[in-house]
């Protein structure tokens, strides 16, 4: 009765974040009947919800803030709130949230603990070592086959992760990073294949596919250039096939969650599973993320065709297994890129003119009301249509249609679909 009372109210909801994925969540709960309050959000996100003067990291801020101003539920899609287990103090104090506990997802947010744990799963993984201090990994590198992928412990920003094809360059970049007082470095042999992301969506004893997402992490189009956090992607990946998403369920997911039941923390939220789909037909897990990315959130929510709402509510309620079979998703097909800038300050024209979703990084007003570049990551832009070549046709037509100085995205996106 509990349940059916809070279901059927009108709710309040607390959106923990301030990026391009919050941006996309929030214009799907701008679908429901629901209030919707963003914390901290940015100067795009509060021209389409309420903002709330709080950072992320203020986990006992945004308690009360919950507490005072009668919130039904919190989601929080940030790394940094999710770090300071904004999800294990709301449960402590009886307050619904959609996110996984810092205990649960640290294997999700610490490169090294999710090697360490898909070892000890014996998940296949690329090789992999871990170090502390950079005389071992120097050694280490020595005799490393190359490429290497070198990455700092924790995702923090989109320089701290390198392939390196040679000795030389393996070795400045490990300096470097320990120059920056990374505490720990994760190298791993590089793995040539496709790469996708295959996201579910669990309250920590069952599970359900989502999506699988092909992503494109390097800056420079055929894959050259530094590696990012992730800069297109397109859903669905037509090259994953549902077997496969069969295998990653059994051997994936349904170990991860039985072992975070054996510790006593079982995972909430959207889990992504980062793959590489090899050459010979085989996939490799490469690591995990808590929740989904800003470069692909919008091309995935854009395709589910459930209520987010009631969706993450019976999740955190705890009758997600009982509510849902499966999640539904539509036939339709979308394609992401991320707009960057190399120089800020520049003048964007030509936003009003694109049909895209458009979900934003950071982007600001001037004192004209133009928007303004940042430098690095601006927005993304992601078309739906019936097929992922008529998604990908319309996004180029909308990016090419917005312009200002240093503009800079890839142009190979999605592009070899002809008959997708």
């Amino acid at each position: 009765m509990l349940y059916n009372t809070f279901m059927n109210k009108r709710k309040k909801v607390l959106i923990v974040g301030n990026s391009a994925k919050e941006y996309a969540l929030i214009k799907k709960f701008k679908n429901y009947d629901c209030e919707i309050f963003v914390a901290p959000g940015n100067s795009a996100i509060a021209e389409i919800a309420q903002c709330v003067d709080i950072r992320e990291e203020n986990v006992q801020e945004l308690l009360e803030f919950v507490l005072e101003n009668g919130i039904d539920l919190t989601v929080c899609s940030s790394e940094i709130a999710i770090k300071n287990d904004i999800a294990g103090l709301f449960q402590a104090n009886e307050q619904l949230i959609f996110a996984p506990t810092q205990a649960a997802s640290a294997f999700a947010l610490s490169r090294s603990a999710g090697k360490k744990f898909l070892y000890k799963l014996r998940i296949p993984t690329p090789r992999f070592a871990i170090f502390d201090k950079p005389p071992l990994a120097l050694d280490y590198l020595k005799t490393a086959s190359m490429p290497q992928v070198i990455r700092s412990d924790e995702n923090s920003n989109t320089a701290d992760r390198l392939v390196c094809t040679t000795f030389i360059s393996s070795k400045t970049f490990v300096e470097d990073l320990f120059c920056r007082n990374e505490n720990k470095v994760v190298l791993e042999d590089y793995v040539f294949g496709h790469e996708f992301t295959f996201y579910v969506i669990t309250d920590g004893y069952s599970a359900l596919p989502l999506a699988s997402v092909a992503n494109y992490k390097f800056m420079e189009n055929g894959n050259g250039g530094i590696l990012t956090a992730g800069v297109g992607a397109f859903t669905p990946d037509y090259k994953i096939s549902k077997e496969t998403e069969d295998e990653l369920m059994k051997n994936v997911v349904a170990r991860v969650l039985e072992a975070l039941q054996r510790k006593e923390t079982p995972y909430l939220g959207i889990l992504g599973i980062d793959c590489v789909l090899t050459n010979d037909g085989r996939f490799v897990t490469l690591d995990f993320k808590p929740f989904l990315s800003d470069h692909d959130a919008e091309a995935v929510l854009n395709l589910v065709d459930e209520n987010l709402l009631t969706l993450f509510e019976a999740c955190a309620f705890g009758s997600f297994a009982d509510d849902y079979d499966k999640i539904e998703v539509s036939d339709n097909a979308s394609v992401s890129c991320v707009i960057s800038s190399r120089l800020e300050g520049k003048i964007i024209k030509g936003l009003e003119l694109a049909e895209a979703d458009i979900s934003h990084f950071g982007i600001r007003k001037n004192q004209y009301l133009e928007y303004e570049t940042i430098r690095g990551k601006n927005f993304v832009l992601t078309k739906t249509a019936k097929t992922l070549s008529g998604a990908r046709k319309k996004l180029y037509e909308d990016i090419e249609a917005i312009s200002f100085e240093g503009k800079k995205y890839r142009t190979d996106i999605c592009g070899q679909v002809e008959n997708f």
